[in-house]
């Protein structure tokens, strides 16, 4: 069983009320079980909702207390994120997960790279809030991005 950003999978869960689509995840359906999960509705937050950035760190940052998340009009969603979090660890933990396909650049799911929190799409190294505490309890998390390129690397 894998874990995945909802989004992923055509589920209308990203911050605009979109999705990321690629048929590619749904390919997963022909070998693994895959339980679509977004931390950011689990939070609390509506969908759409304003796009968040990492204030001051990253994910692992906001679990110590000493990074924010900020949505582009300034509201701190903070505890939205850690709720969101904790709720797919949860979930997570119930089904014996060990492994979890996120959005890549994500506050919560992000893996490697995150948006700087300056909203003016600037990327820098980190980990999203998810991701993080996964990390944290031993699930492998590998981005959207890894996981495409992976795919495409292996229809050559």
């Amino acid at each position: 069983m894998i874990i995945i950003s909802s989004c992923l999978i055509g589920l209308n869960s990203k911050y605009n009320g979109e999705n990321n689509y690629d048929k590619n995840f749904l390919d997963i359906l022909k070998e693994e079980i895959i339980i679509p999960f977004c931390p950011e509705q689990a939070g609390g937050l509506p969908t759409p909702r304003s796009p968040a950035e990492i204030s001051g760190g990253d994910g692992f940052d906001v679990l110590k207390g000493i990074a924010r998340v900020v949505t582009k009009d300034g509201v701190d969603v903070t505890e939205n994120y850690i709720k969101g979090a904790y709720e797919a660890l949860k979930l997570a933990k119930i089904y014996g997960i060990t492994k979890a396909i996120l959005k890549s650049k994500s506050p919560s799911c992000g893996c490697g790279e995150i948006y700087d929190g300056s909203f003016k799409n600037k990327i820098k190294d980190g980990t999203g809030v998810t991701a993080a505490l996964f990390l944290e309890n031993g699930i492998q998390v590998i981005s959207s991005e890894e996981f495409l390129k992976g795919k495409n690397k292996t229809k050559k």
